[in-house]
């Protein structure tokens, strides 16, 4: 059976080249369904550090959840030379993590040793995760809360107008 995965994708080094080519590397090893626009977001957490770029990627697979992290994933950073820091906001050349997969909500443990939850948390709490994947599937209820996501996105779009911090910046058409 196809699994529908949506993957976010981020790099703030080398940027202009990363986060392209991460793209182009998922059409080669998946089925990509959808793209969504480049948004530029200031760092989260540690803050001196270049810009973001963010996107989500819908795409269809056969894998499951820890095959995708490991096969997919796992390759695509490793040929992007992403570094692991002991800061988890550290910049990095590129980070991909699977946000939905199907409408499942569980927990699957990666080849690191990891637990990791699907749906991806930082769906309801970061616009640089929210806004490109209800870009990408605006009427999908989040597989925990039943909401649609591009309600949980204007929501965090008017909690981030409220507080003054820079919100996120939709970059000029990158595909």
């Amino acid at each position: 059976m196809m699994n529908q995965v949506v993957v976010a994708l981020g790099s703030n080094i080398d940027k202009e080249r990363n986060l392209p080519k991460a793209v182009q590397l998922l059409k080669e090893k998946c089925e990509v369904v959808a793209v969504a626009s480049v948004y530029e977001t200031a760092p989260v957490g540690l803050l001196q550090q270049p810009n973001f770029w963010n996107t989500a990627v819908s795409l269809k697979t056969l894998l499951s959840p820890a095959q995708f992290k490991k096969e997919v994933i796992g390759d695509i950073e490793r040929q992007l030379k992403r570094v692991r820091q002991a800061d988890p906001n550290a910049p990095r050349t590129i980070d991909v993590d699977i946000v939905l997969f199907n409408d499942a909500v569980l927990d699957y443990v990666g080849e690191d040793g990891r637990y990791r939850h699907i749906p991806e948390k930082d769906l309801t709490r970061f616009l640089h995760v929210a806004v490109p994947v209800a870009e990408l599937l605006p009427n999908m209820l989040h597989p925990e809360t039943s909401e649609p996501l591009q309600t949980i996105a204007k929501r965090l779009l008017q909690e981030e107008a409220q507080t003054g911090k820079p919100p996120l910046w939709k970059c000029d058409d990158m595909w």
